[in-house]
């Protein structure tokens, strides 16, 4: 039996082009063809990717933050997470670099506890999530100077089985959120036990990512052997 995996597949497409630019991801509606059916048209949301933190102090409780989000009207527990949109920043980069700006921590400790697309029915966005441990925090004086949403921040450290049990009542929603405490909720249910869990080291590749021609935010996409003009309407 072959090993459970997702398996990458490009499909022929013979049209692409920019429905609406947007000033944080744009909207694409390409035409494309499977084997299964051909002439398939879908908008679909052309996204840098993202990158997430499960973040875990030495009492082995989460860091959640809670932000508001307008389009659910709602503030959300959530965790440090961030886009992939500094032109040549790794994903582990920008993980750092979020965990310091959004939360005023560095880590000593990284692991890969996923990879996930979010809606892959309607998005391109991708997503790596770390654990973060053997943590410090940044000096007062080089803080990020937060904004905007963020500027509303209120951060908590939760027991992680209490996080697990918001997520099963439904008073946790934030998919990533979920997510991290599900897997770090794992992580150290299997330390306490004894056993050993093998996580990924932060240069593990992304397989649905590294390697592959893009296709998010910025990419030239290939219609019939044509290259054509990049998300961002750049020519």
């Amino acid at each position: 039996m072959s090993t459970l995996a997702d398996e990458t597949y490009t499909p022929t497409i013979s049209a692409s082009e920019l429905a609406y630019r947007g000033a944080v991801w744009d909207i694409r509606r390409e035409t494309f063809d499977l084997p299964e059916a051909t002439g398939l048209v879908r908008d679909m949301m052309a996204h840098t990717g993202a990158v997430g933190i499960g973040v875990v102090d030495e009492e082995n409780r989460i860091l959640l933050i809670q932000q508001y989000r307008h389009p659910v009207r709602a503030r959300l527990w959530e965790v440090p997470a961030g886009l992939l949109d500094v032109d040549g920043e790794s994903p582990f980069d920008a993980a750092a670099r979020e965990l310091v700006e959004e939360a005023d921590l560095t880590a000593a400790r990284w692991q890969v506890l996923s990879d996930s697309c979010l809606t892959p029915g309607s998005s391109s966005e991708t997503m790596r999530l770390y654990l973060a441990r053997d943590i410090s925090f940044v000096a007062e004086s080089d803080r990020h100077e937060r904004s905007e949403e963020e500027a509303g921040f209120l951060f908590r450290w939760v027991d992680i089985d209490e996080a697990v049990d918001a997520v099963v009542d439904g008073r946790i929603t934030n998919a990533i959120a979920q997510l991290a405490i599900l897997q770090v909720s794992r992580v150290l249910r299997a330390e306490a036990e004894g056993r050993t869990v093998d996580l990924r080291p932060v240069e593990a590749p992304r397989r649905l990512v590294d390697g592959r021609p893009a296709y998010g935010r910025g990419a030239e996409i290939v219609t019939d052997g044509n290259p054509q003009t990049s998300e961002t309407g750049e020519d």
